[in-house]
């Protein structure tokens, strides 16, 4: 199985996600070896985001896991 799922939506916003989070992550540092206390808000924004991330990742897989399955079983009774 591959580590990342299929282009889609879900897949580019998780990884828009990880990289607002990776310059948080910077920009925390940034601001914490210059002295400045606003680095705590970099720090939340970084947390937020890497939860976005994993939100996004997992929908995406659990869109490709019910693709995979309604293709394996084509007649579905609707009711």
């Amino acid at each position: 199985m591959p580590a990342l799922p299929p282009p889609g939506p879900a897949r580019r916003l998780a990884v828009f996600a990880l990289v607002v989070c990776v310059l948080a992550v910077v920009a925390a540092v940034v601001s914490f070896v210059a002295g400045n206390l606003i680095g705590i808000a970099w720090v939340l924004m970084a947390g937020v985001s890497s939860n976005m991330a994993w939100f996004y990742l997992r929908r995406a897989k659990q869109e490709r896991a019910a693709a995979e399955a309604a293709a394996q079983d084509p007649v579905q009774t609707q009711g």
